[in-house]
Order: C-alpha cells, then structure tokens, then sequence
C-alpha cells in the first residue's frame, strides 16, 4: 500500500524542514536568531509543519522547538459538540503543564501559543512563565492588532468551529485595550476546512477566497482576519492579497511570527 506519490521525497523534503532533535544552534539564518530558542505551543500535532515552515520562514537561523498533541485539539471538538466551553480548562492546565517542559528542559527564549481556540490559555501560561522569565505571545493577538489600527469593518473568517468564540472574544477584548470599537462580520466556511483535511490545499485557498470576494459583494469590508495558523497557507495561493482583493489580509502565520521575531531579537 502506498500512502504517498513519492514517500523517499516526503522524508527528505520533511527532514529539511524541520531537522532532528538537536542541541546546538541552528547552522545557517540570520545572526540576530541563531542561538535563540522558540518553544511553539501547539493545539494539535499535525499542525507542526505549519509551525516550522511559517517559522523558518520569519525567523530563520531561530531553533524551533514543538510541543502539543491530538489530544488537546479532540478534546475542545469534542467540548464544542456539546456545547460546552471552549478551550475546556483541562486544555488550559494541559498548556501549562506543555509551557513549563518548554522552560525546564526545552530552555526557550520565549514561547508562541500557535493555537487560535487556544488563545483563552494565555493568561494562565504567562502567569506560569513568570518565574522563568520567559515572554509568552498569543499568534492571534498581532492580527487583532492591525485590524484594530487599520479600522473599518474587518471580515473575520474561520474554518473550524470550535475557534470561533475565541478569535472573536480576542478581537473585541483587543479593541477594548486600545480604547477603540470595531466592526466586523464572522464567516465560518467549513468547507474549507473539509478540503484542508483531504490534503487540497488549493482547494482551500479557493474556497477562502471565494468566500472573500462573495462578502465583498454583499457590503463594504476594509480588512480580512485569517485566524487560525493553518489558514496561513493562503498566502501560497495569494502572496499580495492587497492586489488580489484591494485590502489587507492578516494572517496569524505570518503576523503571529513576525511579532515572534521582534520578542527574539529584542530578548
């Protein structure tokens, strides 16, 4: 049975990405990151390669280190199918416990929480990562940012259920800090999430930005929040979203780890 069109290819294609377990600096990348150490806590494991990609991507020569499991990810679905609250506080002690391996024995310079339902554990994990001194930042958290600062009503699209609550809690509270309102609508395309899980990226990417242009039909929207970190593989299909849709597009992938490299390069 073969799983994979080539499996030779995927390994090696893979180990270039990621590398294997190492303790020394990362052999190649900017001066500024190498020797810097990035703890990346994930809600699913399956979403590493999103993780080291984005991550090499906007902060090469950093050494990623990946902690985070199905686990976590099934048990906030399975929270979100019966309507109760997401994340469930066992995912939150869950990313505690994640945060302090990443601190005792993975030795970080800072940790990014990659995970958009998630962003409800950051409190507890910078309250745990205060004795170590280690910054904690929340992916979605810069996305919000700009939305905010660009003003106008901001298109904010998910693909997965569960994260809904979540991202748009992050974007009022947000607000709020900045001492600014802001309007937006909420899309939930799921269909895109179907297409991601079958391995059609593209698909994906399409049905994103269909979804997109469709809204911008119906009225006048000045930005777009993509904000779960698999939906940063948008940007393959779209890497000038401003040319393509004549507005922004903020991905977590990309602002969530840009803000990641401001925290490494200012530690």
């Amino acid at each position: 049975m073969t799983l994979l069109r080539d499996p030779l290819d995927w390994f090696s294609q893979t180990l270039r990405l990621t590398g294997v377990a190492h303790t020394t600096p990362e052999r190649a990348g900017r001066p500024e990151f190498i020797g810097k150490r990035l703890g990346l806590l994930n809600g699913s494991s399956w979403v590493t390669p999103w993780a080291n990609y984005f991550g090499r991507l906007y902060l090469p020569g950093a050494h990623l280190i990946n902690v985070g499991n199905e686990a976590v990810q099934i048990n906030f679905m399975e929270a979100h199918q019966r309507g109760l609250p997401t994340p469930p506080q066992s995912n939150i002690d869950a990313f505690v416990r994640y945060a302090r391996d990443l601190a005792e024995m993975g030795h970080v310079d800072a940790i990014l929480i990659t995970c958009s339902t998630m962003n409800r554990s950051f409190p507890a994990v910078l309250e745990a990562m205060r004795p170590y001194a280690i910054p904690v930042i929340q992916i979605d958290r810069p996305i919000m940012e700009n939305a905010v600062n660009h003003g106008g009503r901001t298109l904010v699209i998910a693909t997965h259920g569960p994260t809904v609550a979540s991202t748009q809690t992050l974007l009022r509270e947000t607000a709020a800090e900045f001492g600014k309102t802001i309007a937006f609508a909420g899309e939930t395309v799921e269909a895109a999430w179907y297409r991601l899980a079958e391995g059609e990226v593209r698909e994906h990417n399409e049905i994103l930005a269909q979804a997109i242009r469709v809204h911008q039909q119906k009225e006048t929207i000045d930005s777009v929040v993509l904000a779960q970190l698999s939906m940063t593989v948008f940007l393959l299909s779209y890497p000038d979203p401003l040319a393509a849709f004549g507005i922004p597009v903020f991905t977590s992938g990309q602002c969530g780890f840009e803000r990641a490299a401001e925290v490494l390069r200012n530690g």
